[in-house]
């Protein structure tokens, strides 16, 4: 997953039949630049120097196109399919297929209005649709449809119809060119955890992996950093100690964090997986997860336990909404209520997925075991009530395959006393979920955001990446 460019890129593709009116092919062309305007994305598409109008509407002016789109291929995010009258499917399909683009497509196809159906005005646009979208479908090119089978490229569906497919691209871009951070050991016990990398490697995403042993060393020496200062400031300013730290534990943070962070980015890793237990509060004194909360929160998603699959989880989810996500475990039944459950993981929840300032302290069930003093640096709070998406990608090893699952529910408000991170959530018919979680072998953990984009994961997912995605509805 590259840095995030400043905006998502389309390339568009604007087609017109040569007997419909010329002026309808215009007007369309100009007001799917102008919605691109509006909405901030860039745009690479034909001038009217090149061919008549712009538009794509012969072989040679499809040639011209793939030239285009081929020219500026690190650049388009996604292609948008725009007929404002029949168009022509045979021109639109070799300008993809010429271009050698393998990037998400939505079609387009704008409304006749039933007063202008004579032959100056008529476009045949729901027509025409058909016939683009068989031709994709016969060269194998995955496409994204609109909301409606005809729409105006003004209307408000077509406006989120645009944004959603923005999200599409930006989880595709992202997903294919991630690079993962495994630090550590997997815990002995955490079979559910286990994962193939070549299943990754071979979907465009690789996983670097280091010792936690060498990453223990680079945080001996971050700790004499120059910059070690600023971080454990920006600790102190993170969320509410609950007690008094010493300088000597929020040193070994600040030092731990800039070990992690460093060596994320001198890999081009943007998600990491962490052995956070227990050999890091044996061997060095603290807990991770203050360190992995402070870097969620700056878009970079950290999972816990060394779950790889939680951290491709998490990177999904914050490239479809654009907010850092949490990783949690289906934790326990709530009551007599099917359709409800508790949430819960230790503490390294990003501050605004709790949507409140954390407490800042020591673990608590682990510091049972390992003492209080080897187990500050956790981030606690409980889940305040809000919408959320939640996403499960997993390895398939038996079937050679990546599975999903995504859906949506709400945090809601319940008095709870637990130790770690809890919140309630709602989900409708959450038995049929746990029901196919456990049927389909998925772990125990599950990633979640504060958005509702499940939608844009599944296109994404399935229809992209190529993965099978159960849509809990």
């Amino acid at each position: 997953m590259e840095k995030e460019r400043s905006r998502i890129q389309f390339g568009i593709i604007v087609s017109s039949r040569n007997f419909f009116p010329k002026e309808l092919a215009k007007n369309g062309r100009d007001a799917i630049l102008e919605k691109m305007r509006e909405k901030g994305f860039g745009c690479i598409i034909l001038s009217p120097t090149e061919t008549p109008l712009g538009v794509v509407e012969t072989y040679q002016d499809a040639k011209k196109c793939a030239e285009l789109f081929a020219k500026h291929r690190e650049e388009i995010d996604g292609i948008i399919i725009v007929l404002p009258n029949f168009g022509d499917e045979a021109a639109v399909t070799e300008a993809i297929v010429r271009s050698g683009l393998r990037v998400p497509v939505l079609v387009q196809a704008c409304d006749d209005e039933k007063d202008k159906l004579d032959l100056s005005h008529r476009r045949d646009s729901f027509c025409g649709k058909l016939s683009v979208c068989n031709n994709l479908y016969q060269n194998r090119i995955p496409f994204t449809d609109t909301t409606y089978h005809t729409c105006s490229i003004d209307s408000r569906e077509f406006t989120l119809d645009v944004e959603n497919f923005a999200g599409v691209c930006k989880v595709v871009r992202g997903l294919k060119n991630l690079r993962v951070g495994a630090i550590g050991a997997r815990p002995s016990a955490f079979r559910t955890v286990r994962y193939s990398e070549k299943l990754l490697q071979e979907a465009g995403i690789t996983v670097e992996t280091t010792d936690l042993s060498v990453i223990l060393a680079l945080a001996g020496e971050k700790m004499k950093d120059s910059r070690v200062r600023d971080v454990m400031e920006s600790i102190r300013l993170y969320g509410n100690m609950a007690f008094e730290v010493s300088e000597e534990k929020l040193r070994k943070q600040a030092g731990f964090f800039l070990a992690v962070k460093d060596w994320l980015e001198e890999n081009d890793c943007q998600a990491s997986a962490i052995q956070c237990w227990d050999s890091l509060e044996k061997n060095y004194g603290i807990a991770s997860c203050l360190a992995m909360s402070m870097m969620g929160e700056m878009g970079m998603p950290s999972a816990c336990e060394m779950d790889v699959m939680g951290a491709v989880s998490m990177a999904a989810l914050n490239l479809a909404s654009g907010k850092p996500s949490g990783y949690l475990d289906w934790n326990n039944g709530f009551a007599d209520n099917r359709d409800r459950c508790m949430m819960i993981h230790c503490a390294n929840y990003p501050k605004s997925f709790l949507g409140m300032e954390p407490e800042i302290g020591n673990l608590d069930i682990l510091s049972l075991a390992l003492g209080e003093e080897n187990c500050f640096g956790a981030c606690k709070g409980v889940i305040v009530p809000g919408p959320f998406t939640f996403a499960k990608i997993s390895t398939d090893d038996f079937e050679g395959r990546i599975k999903a699952y995504v859906g949506e529910g709400e945090f809601v408000h319940e008095d709870i006393s637990t130790p770690g991170g809890p919140g309630v959530v709602e989900i409708k018919g959450m038995q049929k979920l746990m029901k196919y979680i456990c049927q389909n072998g998925f772990e125990h953990h599950v990633a979640m955001n504060r958005s509702h984009t499940a939608g844009i994961l599944k296109e994404a997912l399935e229809k992209y990446m190529g993965w099978e995605v159960y849509h809990h509805e």
